[in-house]
């Protein structure tokens, strides 16, 4: 009888034990049962979410991220989930819900370490986006008409030919009487800010994308609202010396020149990248010739530029 009873209650404790073990590998396992902080319920998500990472199963990663994004709306913490998910939803090419992961980080965690790399990064999405055939609300689609070429679609639409051409995935001026082109709607302009040394891409009233820029010595820079007024690829830099033909290495205006309404200035590309972000130029806005590049294919010419303290 005594064997009984010990045996039993052996039983019991067993029981007892796994149901212990059970209830704490669900707090585990879910990070969402009552038991724990929002800030250990957090880590343990994040803890299975970078095993998932290990074994390069993104996709389950990113699915725990969603249910911290979902359950801890307020958490500062949610910051990292948010820039995983955008990450994530950019790599594999939807678009539409990095964007949104990406603006609710900048808009929700004010705070966050991660603001400059969330702002880099939607700033390059935009442009992706911008340059791909996906059709936003700020983009229609226009059919090609007889007599119509790229450059008569381009000014009756207030963009660029280069735009057209590369949202298209076009190699070449040809289009065929009724194909379909994405063509862009917004009206584009330019901020610049010299105290910051930073240059603010903005579609209608919407910031696309920020880029780093070297501004005048002392100041020099002249502030106030002009317009482009010319484009050149691969400018000849005239300067005091001497003329500079393109391709020279002491061509200061690297590959791209889009002058100003005020008389001897403009933005341009520089062939010393490393003056970027300093007030070091003799008073126009220089910038590194990848974002020149991709600037003077979005700029139209009469784009306002505004350049401030």
């Amino acid at each position: 009888m005594r064997r009984v009873v010990i045996i039993v209650l052996i039983a019991i404790i067993a029981i007892i034990f796994l149901a212990g073990i059970l209830v704490l590998l669900s707090k585990v396992k879910g990070g969402m049962t009552a038991g724990f902080s929002e800030s250990a319920q957090i880590e343990l998500m994040y803890k299975d979410a970078a095993r998932y990472l290990a074994k390069q199963d993104e996709k389950e990663a990113v699915k725990i991220y969603e249910k911290v994004m979902q359950k801890f709306t307020q958490s500062p913490k949610r910051d990292l989930a948010l820039f995983a998910v955008g990450n994530y939803y950019q790599k594999i090419g939807k678009f539409d819900q990095a964007k949104t992961a990406y603006t609710d980080l900048l808009s929700s965690c004010p705070e966050s370490l991660l603001l400059k790399k969330t702002q880099e990064q939607l700033g390059d999405l935009n442009i992706k986006i911008l340059f791909s055939p996906i059709i936003t609300s700020d983009s229609s689609v226009y059919e090609v008409k007889r007599g119509d070429n790229l450059t008569s679609i381009a000014k009756a639409s207030g963009t660029t030919v280069d735009l057209i051409k590369k949202s298209n995935n076009l190699s070449s001026d040809t289009i065929r009487v009724g194909s379909k082109l994405k063509v862009i709607k917004s009206r584009f302009s330019v901020i610049v800010d010299k105290s910051q040394n930073i240059l603010t891409l903005k579609s209608n009233e919407d910031v696309l994308k920020t880029y780093p820029v070297s501004t005048g010595l002392d100041n020099c820079t002249p502030i106030g609202n002009f317009k482009v007024v010319n484009k050149i690829i691969d400018p000849t830099w005239y300067s005091a010396e001497a003329i500079v033909p393109p391709s020279s290495p002491e061509n200061i205006l690297g590959t791209r020149w889009m002058g100003l309404s005020i008389e001897g200035y403009g933005i341009h590309g520089t062939t010393d990248p490393g003056s970027i972000g300093r007030s070091v130029t003799a008073g126009c806005v220089r910038m590194r010739n990848s974002d020149v590049e991709e600037l003077y294919t979005i700029l139209p010419v009469g784009t306002v530029v505004t350049v401030v303290d």
